[in-house]
């Protein structure tokens, strides 16, 4: 493939990635939940690297000593809090200990720096990095693969035995960043899936015996739980808390997919019927007023205070759910409709194409993904595992956030990634839905705006 030299269009495409990186979150660090291994890295990032080394060191001496040669992978990757940092340490640690083909991975440690690492990378592999893995963000695939720096996984993956181990939308999500459905240049690691947060009591008090099971069951449970509790008049308990602010589009997107529309076109009546319903839900008074301009922090503060039934987010922000209400409450996976979407946000893995030994890097990218190096980085951080044996052990199953995480697994999706979508992100979609939703513009006229802003058409 010929190099492309690096364009505007690629530039945005790479601020695209920073922004989509956190939006999922809608927060900062991990304790707040963003999507998986992103974040500022520790001030000991030279002392991991060197650790690291130490360890790959000892790892050499008691490698296999069959006829495979000796190989080293050099490995960069960006680690949210100490803890992680130490954690990464142990899985190459022990993958170099227990590998038994001579290979060595020497890890490097570098700052998240709010994104600014997948462009210090970019540069450094226009450079002549001899980086050969990397941890990775979905959005900032285009531009490396323009520039043709990231080896092609299909073959390896093809013949890998635990390629069924993964779903096979996750795969269609790797092809989808790469723009070509029949290349996979990203290796999964581990997600992060939008799911519904639910109270319990209020379900109860509402009269819903039952968690919903489709999306019209879901809008119908968001009436029926907004509720005037003390009878003076005036809605104590709303039934659904909207995000209406930047990073909404993202729990938005699965009301347009319920009525059977998608991004793709966001024109067509499916799109316009689910953009619709949201704009009823806000009309109708099942929502907070505040809604047009409610981010994650306010969305969050509502459920937490009582004031909404329901609210959408993952994981990250489950340990604080529950010391706030033990069991009351829970999760569900956004239920189908017409159709079936959630937003997934994601770290991955890839191999660049100067590696001189892709065979030995797929096999430490495949322990990250479906081996003991999965196992214990989901359960050390509490991220959603992409093996699906890894996903059915006891830390996983015994937990209903995960569960609902790993039911929305299989239909879970990214935004296009566009070198639109960052300003898409910022400044179109919530303008334009925050007019919708008030009334000053139409539907058909909100959702040809987005369509514009997304695709210029």
């Amino acid at each position: 493939m010929k190099k492309h030299p690096v364009t505007r269009k690629a530039a945005s495409i790479l601020a695209a990635s920073t922004m989509a990186a956190g939006l999922l979150a809608g927060c900062g660090g991990a304790a707040s939940g963003t999507t998986t291994a992103g974040g500022t890295t520790t001030k000991g990032a030279s002392t991991a690297a060197a650790t690291t080394k130490a360890a790959a060191g000892a790892a050499t001496t008691k490698a296999a000593s069959g006829s495979a040669e000796p190989v080293t992978i050099k490995f960069q990757y960006w680690a949210d809090n100490t803890d992680y940092s130490q954690l990464m340490q142990d899985i190459i640690k022990k993958f170099n200990e227990t590998n038994g083909k001579n290979i060595t991975v020497v890890g490097e440690e570098q700052p998240w720096d709010g994104g600014a690492y997948s462009e210090n990378l970019f540069n450094a592999k226009m450079g002549g990095s001899d980086v050969d893995v990397s941890t990775w963000k979905l959005t900032s695939t285009p531009l490396y693969v323009n520039n043709d720096l990231l080896l092609d996984l299909t073959p390896y993956i093809d013949k890998w035995d635990k390629k069924g181990d993964i779903e096979d939308n996750i795969y269609n999500v790797m092809k989808q960043a790469g723009g070509d459905n029949s290349k996979i240049y990203v290796m999964p690691w581990n997600i992060q899936v939008l799911y519904v947060y639910y109270r319990p009591s209020i379900f109860e008090k509402a009269g819903i015996d039952h968690t919903p099971t489709t999306y019209q069951e879901f809008l119908d449970d968001i009436k029926k739980c907004t509720m005037d509790t003390d009878g003076d008049g005036k809605t104590d308990v709303y039934g659904f808390g909207m995000r209406g602010a930047k990073g909404g589009q993202e729990p938005w997107g699965s009301f347009i997919y319920g009525e059977g529309g998608s991004f793709d076109d966001l024109t067509s009546a499916g799109s316009v019927q689910g953009m619709q319903d949201f704009i009823d839900l806000y009309k109708n008074g099942y929502v907070p007023p505040t809604a047009t301009s409610d981010g994650f922090n306010e969305i969050i503060a509502n459920f937490k205070s009582g004031l909404t039934a329901m609210t959408i987010h993952h994981t990250g922000s489950s340990k604080d759910m529950e010391a706030t209400f033990g069991d009351d409450v829970s999760a569900f996976a956004f239920p189908a409709g017409k159709g079936q979407w959630t937003s997934m946000g994601d770290t991955e893995t890839v191999i660049f194409k100067s590696c001189k030994h892709p065979e030995a890097a797929f096999e430490w990218v495949s322990y990250l993904a479906t081996g003991e190096g999965q196992k214990m980085w989901c359960e050390g951080t509490g991220n959603v595992p992409v093996s699906k044996t890894v996903s059915q052990g006891d830390f996983f199953q015994n937990n209903r956030f995960m569960k609902a995480s790993l039911e929305g697994e299989s239909y879970a999706g990214i935004l296009p990634i566009l070198d639109t979508t960052t300003e898409w992100i910022s400044t179109t979609w919530p303008n334009t839905v925050a007019q919708a939703l008030t009334g000053e513009i139409s539907t058909e006229d909100c959702m040809k705006t987005l369509q514009e802003g997304l695709y210029g058409k």
